[in-house]
């Protein structure tokens, strides 16, 4: 605390990561990042970048990183995207943070799920923005009969975290025409892992805008890339913000490796494929443990043990080098979000449970 502090400094409560521990042999299955690592094709785009001593370093990079926006285009080309609907930004954090100020911010409180991700209230404390968060299910689900109020706004996260339950395309339409008059993002930083997008409906809905990450499913999350896509009014709002704050939030090597990621498919669905090969693995062997595991389309599972604190299973887990995320919040405190890591990764976690629960 500080007397030099603004008065917004003393009222936020800031977004809490992931631990990122430093520990000998660490199992660390607590931030979701991918097990793989990215295709061999972006360390070779950084290297080129960083040929002849690094000289473009100097130089400051494509403010609109125009080159990365048409590669994002393309890959969403079959649904008639284009260059112009894109929006990039240093991570999807900073574009949520610009899609709150540029599009949520309103009269009206917006509305999002009250198990969600944590960042939502950390934007609207930061912006002053009113909100409401509206229950899940008992079975965790979103149900869209529930977003009936008025509204500034309406986000959520497709698969939601920390549940990774999916918002099916049906639905999110349905939330689209009911509230013509709102923007609703969907933030979809885990889709590739077994949902459908909803970059699909955007020509069709003028009040949509998709968030995307490359830190997931792209193996990213050390480079800080992400993206926006919707009508171009909502684009050029996310731009008139950008360009009043930052106006060159990706350098240089951030835009070839991302480019060179998305250029890749064929190693970006090997990946996707193997890491949901493991994730329906690790949900099996978890059920025959008696854990109850809710149904996932993410990199991670959400479960618990009705025999079994999840506090304690976090702590003791620790203790062996596998570090997992629990959330000691109303409704999920019982809970433990697993990330899906490598086959190796995911047996040494097994192998610990059995252990743990055969102690008790």
């Amino acid at each position: 605390m500080s007397s030099y502090w603004s008065s917004v400094v003393h009222r936020l409560t800031p977004y809490v990561p992931g631990e990122q521990p430093r520990l000998p042999q660490l199992v660390k299955l607590n931030t979701n990042e991918n097990p793989y690592p990215p295709s061999p094709h972006v360390v070779a785009a950084i290297a080129g970048e960083l040929a002849a001593d690094g000289a473009s370093l100097r130089l400051y990079p494509d403010p609109n990183a125009e080159r990365l926006r048409a590669a994002i285009a393309t890959l969403h080309g079959k649904f008639g995207i284009g260059s112009e609907q894109v929006f990039v930004g240093n991570g999807s954090d900073e574009v949520l943070a610009l899609a709150f100020m540029a599009l949520l911010s309103h009269e009206q409180p917006i509305l999002f799920p009250d198990i969600t991700y944590s960042f939502y209230r950390v934007y609207c404390a930061l912006y002053g923005i009113a909100y409401l968060t509206v229950p899940l299910r008992e079975d965790f689900r979103i149900r869209v009969e529930d977003y009936s109020a008025a509204n500034g706004g309406i986000i959520f996260p497709n698969p939601n975290a920390p549940t990774g339950c999916l918002l099916p395309q049906l639905a999110i339409e349905q939330l689209l025409l009911g509230h013509r008059q709102s923007v609703v993002v969907v933030d979809e930083a885990y889709v590739d892992f077994g949902g459908e997008s909803a970059v699909a409906l955007v020509n069709r809905h003028p009040n949509l805008l998709v968030v995307h990450t490359l830190s997931k499913s792209r193996s990213l999350a050390g480079l800080r890339v992400g993206y926006a896509i919707g009508q171009r009014p909502l684009i050029e709002a996310l731009e008139r913000v950008k360009n009043s704050f930052n106006s060159y939030p990706l350098d240089r090597l951030a835009i070839v490796g991302a480019v060179a990621a998305i250029a890749d498919e064929d190693y970006f669905e090997a990946t996707r494929q193997a890491v949901i090969r493991s994730r329906e693995a690790l949900r099996e062997a978890l059920l025959v443990l008696g854990f109850s595991v809710l149904p996932s389309a993410a990199n991670f599972v959400f479960v618990h043990h009705p025999q079994h604190d999840a506090g304690e299973l976090a702590t003791r887990l620790r203790q062996r080098g596998i570090i997992v995320r629990h959330f000691p919040l109303p409704r999920i405190e019982q809970y433990l979000r697993i990330t899906i890591g490598s086959d190796e990764q995911c047996a040494v976690l097994l192998q610990a449970l059995r252990e743990l629960l055969a102690a008790r």
